[in-house]
């Protein structure tokens, strides 16, 4: 499955819904489905793709992984289009992350317009920054660059709406948001 951006269609490509049955049965045979899904919004370079690589058990996706195999995505640096056009796409994004949620999938990205996430994550922003350039110097898949401050603020900011009118806690790490979600689940558990 590390392959997935090989299969993007073009942005002209006119799109319909299908059954993606298959899609999500793959994605089972590696990762852990629960009794309850989740999905964790971060801005771009707070470590969401590291954390997923780095997991012991496979529970949490890489957000960017399940909306690419699933076409969410096209193919080039749609980042970087226009605000219409990034909303087009991210609700996209926010029918499967539903539909994956519902499947007891934990998720982790960046790409969200109306799906209320379950936790935030916005580190202090000098620690941002650092992520942001650390990874563009090491292992740079796409997002947003260490050199365009304004837009990494407007990011930020614009993740921060989700506390603010839904009330979603923020945490200054995946580690911790993780934590926080899998000790809820633990709990949920043990009380019924």
């Amino acid at each position: 499955m590390t392959h997935y951006i090989d299969n993007l269609y073009e942005e002209t490509t006119p799109l319909v819904f299908s059954d993606g049955t298959n899609i999500y049965n793959d994605l089972k045979k590696e990762y852990v489905t629960h009794n309850k899904g989740y999905f964790i919004y971060g801005p771009s370079g707070v470590g969401k793709t590291y954390f997923v690589n780095h997991q012991k058990e496979k529970n949490w996706i890489d957000g960017d992984l399940l909306w690419s195999l699933t076409k969410a995505f096209p193919a080039g640096d749609w980042w970087n289009w226009s605000g219409e056009e990034i909303d087009t796409i991210e609700r996209r994004a926010d029918v499967i992350t539903e539909q994956a949620k519902k499947l007891g999938f934990w998720i982790i990205g960046a790409s969200s317009v109306n799906m209320v996430p379950d936790a935030i994550v916005i580190p202090d922003f000098d620690t941002h920054l650092s992520y942001i350039k650390y990874r563009e110097n090491n292992c740079y898949d796409g997002g947003i660059k260490s050199d365009d401050l304004n837009k990494i603020k407007r990011n930020r900011e614009h993740f921060y709406r989700f506390h603010k009118s839904d009330n979603v806690p923020i945490f200054k790490s995946v580690d911790e948001a993780v934590l926080f979600l899998q000790n809820q689940t633990d709990n949920e558990l043990h009380s019924h």
